[in-house]
Parts: C-alpha cells; structure tokens; sequence
C-alpha cells in the first residue's frame, strides 16, 4: 500500500466524518455549480476524492441518476456505501488514486473539492489535467474547488498547492473555457476559516 493511500485509510477509519476539516452537512456551492452545468438528470457525474461527503446524497435528492464517486480510500467509500444504503444503485463507487484512473465511461461532469490541491509537483499536475481531458466527454463542465492563496498551506497535515484565479487558468486554460470563479470561506468543524476558490470550466 502506498504511503499516500495509507494515510486516507488511516484517516477515515479513525476519525468521525465531522472531525475531518472538509466536512459539510449541505455542499451547497458544489451543487449550485453543478445545477448550473444545466446537464441532464442522467448525465455521468464524478466526484473526485469525494470520500464521504455529502454532495452524491443532495445530487440523488435532486434527481440525478447516474453518479459516480471516486476516492484513494476504501474505508471512504465504504462508509458512503453505509449511509446511502438503498440509494447505492444509482451510484457506482471506485477506489483509485485520481493520478491513474482511467475509464470507459468518459463523465459530462468532472467535480473535485479539495482533492486537486494535493497535488504539489508539476508533472502530478499536469497527469491529472490529461486525466480529466482524457475522461470527459466532447463538451464536459469541470468544477474546481482548492485552497485559496489565502487558505492553509496544509490540510489533513499534508502539503498543498493554494490557487488564484491565475494560477488555475495556467494549468487549465489552454483547454477549458472558465465560466466561473469565486473564493469562499469555509467553516470547518473547530470554528476555523479556511478560504477556497472554486472554478467551473468547460472543456474546449
């Protein structure tokens, strides 16, 4: 097992889905994104690093029918397997690390919150842009949310790459169309501030 992987097993099988950082009961900024995408209720929505969080349980409520939600940890998606219980057959699950997934599917929505940061080294960077072109359909929406360059330098102790409006068109304006940006403040569980920028994009 790699050290990376190891660290999200080990993070998700000691600590309560409310004693993690990202943690949010309503996702409300990812979904207003993604029901701006104004895709179909059966267009391929994946949720990158999505772990546990809530976002699949508000996209099932909205009628979405055709989810999928990819995380490096196995005891994550288990734990979203539990809580869905029933709701689990509009939803398929993978466990892979986001650098080497690869798909038949190709998704109409790519979203990924606070997994893209992780990725400090410019070929990871780069790997991950040629992942998302590679899996995405002819006119996909990609929907980006990071730390700020006002947000932390770490999260879950691990390192990270902080993002400006700038930085994210440096990676991916070559080949998406920015249609949106914002920052926004997100208050974790301990009553702190940790400030995200969030992009959505449409493939070129």
């Amino acid at each position: 097992m790699s050290e990376k992987k190891q660290h999200w097993e080990t993070v998700f099988t000691t600590k309560a889905e409310n004693e993690v950082s990202w943690y949010q009961q309503q996702p409300q900024t990812s979904i207003q994104l993604i029901q701006a995408c104004k895709v179909a209720k059966d267009a391929k929505i994946i949720d990158i690093g999505g772990g546990d969080s809530y976002l699949i349980d508000s996209l099932l409520e909205l009628g979405y029918t055709n989810l999928f939600l990819l995380d490096i940890s196995a005891a994550a998606i288990e734990r979203a397997k539990k809580r869905l219980g029933e709701k689990v057959q509009n939803v398929t699950f993978i466990v892979s690390d986001s650098l080497h997934f690869q798909s038949d599917v190709k998704f109409d929505v790519w979203h990924d919150r606070a997994s893209f940061h992780f990725f400090t080294e410019p070929t990871d960077i780069e790997q991950y842009k040629k992942n998302v072109i590679e899996n995405t359909t002819q006119k996909a929406h990609l929907i980006l949310a990071t730390f700020s360059e006002d947000g932390p330098l770490k999260c879950s102790g691990l390192p990270i790459t902080q993002y400006s409006v700038e930085k994210m068109e440096t990676v991916f304006g070559e080949d998406f169309e920015l249609e949106n940006c914002f920052t926004e403040d997100h208050e974790t569980p301990f009553d702190t501030v940790q400030n995200f920028i969030f992009c959505h994009y449409q493939k070129k």
